[in-house]
């Protein structure tokens, strides 16, 4: 699914072939059916504001809100399992799933990394797509809630996510 994908691109760390892309990326996300318009609108916007800031500007205001943020991690199983043993064990399980699926990742990211999870679930047939989103809806819900709360742009993202899943925001 190409909004899964873009909604992927994204979510990663910023740099000038996103800013090239960006026009692509909008429209990927404006003709996604399962987004709200307002929330397309409102990711159309960020992708604005991404395409046209200073790069580097762009980068520290990344950095500043995803890696100095331990409450907005991008890795999934840090909310869950914070630097457990269980949180190994899951990043081991998840990474056999990707590589059933054809998915080979490299040793520069986590299997729980959220881009790399969505590019996983952009190779999935939608039902199954949706079923994993579903299955973290509670940690999109929660990541949406925290950017919401710091009015980030970001948060338009996790919308997005969750109305593909058709899951509601957690304050609604």
């Amino acid at each position: 699914m190409r909004a899964l994908k873009a909604i992927a691109l994204l979510l990663g760390y910023p740099d000038d072939e996103l800013q090239r892309h960006a026009d692509e990326l909008a429209l990927t996300i404006e003709a996604e059916p399962r987004i709200d318009r307002e929330t397309s609108a409102r990711i159309g916007e960020m992708i604005q504001r991404i395409s046209a800031g200073d790069l580097l500007e762009v980068q520290a205001a990344y950095v500043e809100l995803f890696d100095r943020s331990r409450s907005l991690s991008l890795h999934l199983f840090e909310h869950v399992h914070g630097e457990s043993r269980d949180r190994g064990q899951a990043m081991v399980d998840l990474q056999a799933l990707y590589q059933r699926h054809g998915l080979e990742i490299g040793t520069s990211e986590l299997p729980d990394y959220v881009p790399l999870f969505l590019e996983f679930c952009s190779r999935l047939p939608m039902t199954d797509a949706r079923a994993w989103l579903q299955e973290m809806a509670h940690l999109l819900q929660k990541l949406h809630g925290r950017l919401a709360e710091r009015n980030s742009d970001y948060q338009w993202l996790f919308r997005a996510l969750m109305d593909i899943a058709d899951v509601k925001p957690a304050d609604g």
